[in-house]
């Protein structure tokens, strides 16, 4: 199986996240799409966190991964 990953990058460190992508999403319309998903939690409740976009990306398939981030590299 082919691992296709994608990061959602953050200032804070500690909120950096990894999705892996379903196999239904080519490589040039993933990127837009989480971009809707998330706005689409954004206006559903704008006291949104973590745990809402989550539950959103893996109602579409996505799937969280859990990573050790390592050190900088600059």
């Amino acid at each position: 199986m082919d691992n296709r990953l994608m990061i959602l990058p953050a200032r804070d460190p500690k909120a950096i996240r990894l999705l892996q992508i379903p196999d239904d999403y080519e490589k040039h319309e993933v990127f837009r799409h989480v971009v809707g998903l998330i706005a689409e939690v954004e206006e559903q409740n704008p006291n949104y966190g973590w745990d809402d976009i989550a539950t959103m990306l893996e109602d579409h398939g996505f799937e969280t991964v859990e990573f050790v981030l390592g050190p900088e590299l600059d």
